[in-house]
């Protein structure tokens, strides 16, 4: 039986990122594209109440093909369950969600739009992945074609595969990929952690008076020096290699709960 794959993302559904996923993705199944009507990105896993919630079904050109899309009015998560709920008539064997303007590394990745909805995929029980792809600050926000995502695309289809052949361990609920600039399809892979630190640091508003609009901004700022070498920090950014972390949503603290019962009595 041919396999359904939900594909998504958080950069907006004119993003070449989703279509070089879209592109690989339809070797292995049916796709299903929907994500969200603006871009989107640093929403992480939100559900704003805000959101009008409106779908609209859209012809999109790619690479001379007519794709039948889905913008969404919402988050990259609300995009997620808009999909499963009222979209797709049978809940998808996989969720795929990116290829995102940049990487999604370390502890900062609870803040990206393209790993909240990987979440929210995992969180109804479905397999997810999520890919990104390390380019220049200056391309985050952009639609620019000056990126090439074609070794993204690739690594994304080469896991869409093995996720839809096999399943996750009990353990695993999703799993992050980061792809390094100048990568190839040749280009080595391996599994590592987060890395512990925050990797994108916020920057201070510029504005006269709090009266104006503003929005905190935020620079790279990551700290190689002590980088454990099983991260995907280290992977990224020291190796140039790809990074596939598998991560769980549990976010308990690995703490022996009697002695933290008698530090809270203490």
């Amino acid at each position: 039986m041919k396999k359904n794959i939900l594909l998504t993302n958080d950069d907006g559904i004119r993003s070449p990122g989703i279509w070089a996923a879209a592109k690989e993705l339809s070797k292995l199944g049916y796709v299903t594209v929907a994500a969200p009507r603006e871009q989107s990105s640093g929403m992480g896993r939100s559900l704003p109440s805000v959101s009008d919630g409106i779908i609209r079904q859209e012809q999109v050109q790619v690479n001379g093909q007519e794709w039948g899309v889905y913008s969404i009015g919402g988050s990259p998560a609300q995009s997620v369950l808009h999909s499963v709920f009222e979209i797709m008539p049978q809940k998808p064997d996989l969720v795929v969600s990116g290829i995102n303007y940049g990487e999604n590394v370390g502890y900062g990745i609870t803040i990206s739009g393209t790993v909240g909805a990987a979440m929210e995929a995992a969180s109804l029980g479905i397999p997810a992945l999520a890919v990104s792809l390390q380019v220049d600050q200056q391309y985050h926000l952009s639609h620019s074609d000056d990126v090439d995502f074609s070794a993204a695309g690739y690594f994304t289809g080469y896991f869409a595969k093995t996720l839809l052949e096999k399943k996750f361990a009990k353990e695993v609920n999703l799993m992050k990929v980061e792809v390094p600039a100048h990568a190839t399809p040749a280009t080595e892979w391996r599994v590592t952690r987060l890395s512990p630190q925050r990797y994108y640091e916020p920057t201070p508003v510029k504005r006269d008076s709090w009266e104006e609009r503003g929005t905190i901004g935020y620079k790279e700022a990551a700290v190689l020096d002590a980088e454990p070498e099983d991260t995907d920090v280290f992977a990224l950014k020291k190796q140039k290699i790809v990074s596939v972390t598998p991560i769980h949503l549990d976010m308990t603290a690995r703490v022996n709960f009697g002695e933290f019962d008698q530090f809270l009595r203490k």
